[in-house]
């Protein structure tokens, strides 16, 4: 059978068509939709866009959170030979102009009355976006605008389309291909206009498939769609492999609510960012923070216990980290923490069902992930990008460590030049980035192998280490370190790991020393502050508190402590540092949508900051331009205190 989006659809609707396909909670109630009454839904939706004059190749924007409609109209236009476009629901107005004047787009379908008015704002730069449909109807009674009508008019103009051409929509359908292109999804930008990846139904079902396989999913997995949709990572979990495996997944309510939903659904597969497991985890200190004496007492000893065996026996083996035998004493201690700690905490995390959890799109900081595996929650890394169609290295069960993001998976080649860059060759590489035939070849080689921009190496076992991206792989300059390698994204990951930190930028590379921003994290912190009796009026006052930069100074340093026994990063040692006066926010530039830091950026926009870092001072004066969710400006400004931090000598010798 072709491999194509469309006839999957049609092949669960046939061969299970009562089977759930996907859950949405509205009003608090979870509402199922079963194969057929998907592919009905996809019918009609299909019917109404080709009457509304959508055609092969032309290009449709579907922006909003996950939600089975919105679903359904990507596969009614793939259905039409269309390409649909996701597009990051968070984004300000003014991000989506380049997209959609890039792909020459004319129709777009929304969720809701937010993204109904980004695209009205558009017009004036988008003039060719002249049909919009929104999902949900709550505010827009009185808006009269050219193009704009809601989803279910889209719908009725398709059964009505559906009436008056018999057989359309399976002739459309037989007309497409497998190396049709199927969607586009557009990088996030850390640096310059994002670039439109395209990808056919082949390289994104293909490598749906190659995972599915790897980890034997099948049609009994639950799947919480929670990411934005527009991030290939989503897409391929909760569409690409929706639609190879015929697994059910489930659209939390709103974002507000992910983590009540989460326990309600238990779902066995489970995937997420880094910062997602980082603020779990935060939450589960901020937890036992609030806990009586006796509950942290024996929270802190059974985590122990699990921190000693618990990956160990995650992956089957009968020796500690510590190179212990794990004797029956040690198993009956786990046994029992399961039952008290372990157990509930998984439960409490909404995790307590996952048979695959993985984690991608970043590194992942190697406490955090020890963490999670030591509780009995089989979290693994991957590797892959959105121009490879996400899966090309995975860790099979029991072979999930830290420090690598697996073996290549069924399909993939992996080589690494001499200048330590890792080379990809897959059926899951994209065709091209639209319209930019230069950054095509700057990318993909005459002989079909694509240049990731990573660096990294395999290991004795076959296992693919990434240390960071190789353009911000660096070395150190001058001082005691001269030459030692500088890792960035390495020394910022072991600083996350801690629940008052959420984010770290650290700069180094033709240095003599590290030095880092810091991000609290408002909520541990304040938490923090709060049983402390330390008054503080917003995020800029609280940290800059003596006592915060104590608290954080603490964390520095343990983590120094730890570079100091790695005898590749014992320089990237951090020597000072400085918390900001504001978060990090992608709507000012300083992130991208999927909260990855633009570090070049941030290096620009705080150059007297980094200026007073390295020069010495112990205090800078910034005063910063920010942007509000209402689209308001306004300025933060404040003294900053620098801070100096001990350091260790390498490998335990003498300095």
């Amino acid at each position: 059978m072709q491999m194509d989006f469309p006839r999957l659809l049609l092949k669960h609707a046939e061969e299970r068509p009562d089977a759930p396909a996907m859950r949405e909670k509205v009003y608090g109630i979870w509402q199922t939709m079963s194969w057929s009454a998907l592919a009905t839904l996809v019918r009609e939706i299909a019917g109404g866009l080709a009457a509304a004059g959508l055609k092969r190749d032309d290009h449709i924007v579907v922006v909003g959170d996950n939600r089975p409609r919105l679903y359904a109209s990507m596969l009614a236009a793939q259905s039409l030979g269309a390409v649909p476009i996701p597009l990051y629901q968070d984004a300000a107005a003014a991000e989506f102009a380049f997209p959609i004047n890039n792909a020459d787009v004319a129709m777009a379908i929304v969720e809701d009355q937010e993204q109904v008015d980004k695209m009205l704002e558009l017009r004036d730069s988008c003039p060719q976006l002249a049909r919009i449909w929104y999902d949900d109807g709550r505010g827009m009674r009185n808006y009269d605008e050219p193009g704009l009508a809601s989803l279910d008019a889209l719908i009725e103009a398709g059964r009505a389309h559906a009436a008056a051409h018999s057989g359309f929509f399976e002739a459309e359908i037989a007309k497409v291909k497998a190396d049709d292109v199927a969607a586009m999804f557009f990088t996030s930008g850390t640096t310059g206009n994002p670039k439109g990846v395209v990808h056919t139904h082949t390289s994104l079902l293909d490598r749906a498939r190659a995972g599915a396989e790897f980890d034997k999913l099948s049609h009994d997995e639950e799947v919480l769609a929670y990411l934005p949709p527009a991030w290939i990572g989503q897409n391929i979990f909760s569409y690409a492999q929706w639609l190879v495996c015929g697994y059910v997944v489930n659209c939390p309510e709103s974002a507000e609510t992910v983590m009540i939903d989460l326990k309600e659904i238990g779902p066995t597969y489970y995937f997420a960012p880094p910062r997602v497991f980082e603020g779990l985890l935060t939450s589960v200190m901020i937890r036992m923070e609030d806990a009586a004496a006796i509950k942290r007492r024996l929270f802190e000893h059974f985590m122990e216990v699990a921190k000693r065996i618990g990956p160990a026996l995650m992956d089957g083996k009968s020796v500690a980290s510590d190179g212990k035998p794990i004797g029956a004493a040690d198993r009956l201690q786990y046994a029992l923490g399961n039952i008290l700690v372990y157990g509930p905490l998984r439960n409490t995390l909404g995790l307590n069902r996952v048979r695959v959890a993985y984690t991608a799109g970043e590194a992942i900081g190697p406490d955090l992930f020890t963490f999670y595996r030591s509780i009995g929650i089989n979290l693994k890394q991957l590797y892959g990008s959105t121009e490879t169609a996400v899966f090309v290295c995975l860790q099979p069960d029991n072979e999930a460590r830290a420090d690598t993001v697996g073996v290549p998976i069924s399909g993939v080649e992996v080589r690494v030049e001499a200048n330590g860059e890792i080379m990809i060759k897959s059926p899951g590489l994209l065709k091209e980035y639209y319209k930019n035939p230069e950054a095509t070849r700057e990318v993909l080689s005459a002989d079909g192998w694509y240049h990731t921009g990573d660096a990294g190496f395999l290991d004795a076992g076959g296992h693919l280490k990434i240390i960071d991206r190789a353009k911000d792989v660096g070395r150190l300059a001058g001082g005691p370190n001269d030459g030692a390698m500088f890792a960035p994204k390495y020394v910022e990951n072991k600083l996350k790991f801690f629940p008052h930190i959420k984010e770290v930028v650290a700069y180094g590379d033709k240095r003599s020393t590290v030095c880092v921003f810091i991000n609290i994290d408002f909520e541990a912190v304040g938490n923090w502050a709060e049983k402390r009796n330390l008054p503080y009026a917003g995020y800029t006052d609280l940290a800059q508190k003596p006592e915060v930069y104590e608290l954080v100074r603490e964390c520095v340093e343990k983590v120094n402590a730890d570079l100091a026994a790695d005898q590749m990063l014992a320089g990237s040692q951090v020597s000072r540092f400085l918390i900001l006066h504001k978060e990090l926010d992608a709507d000012d530039g300083e992130l991208t949508r999927t909260r990855k830091v633009r570090r070049g950026f941030i290096a620009d926009r705080y150059q007297e900051l980094v200026d007073a870092l390295y020069g010495g001072k112990t205090e800078q004066y910034i005063e910063t331009a920010v942007k509000f969710e209402d689209g308001r400006t306004g300025k933060v400004s404040a003294t900053l205190k620098i801070q100096d931090v001990k350091t260790f000598a390498p490998m335990g010798k003498a300095a």
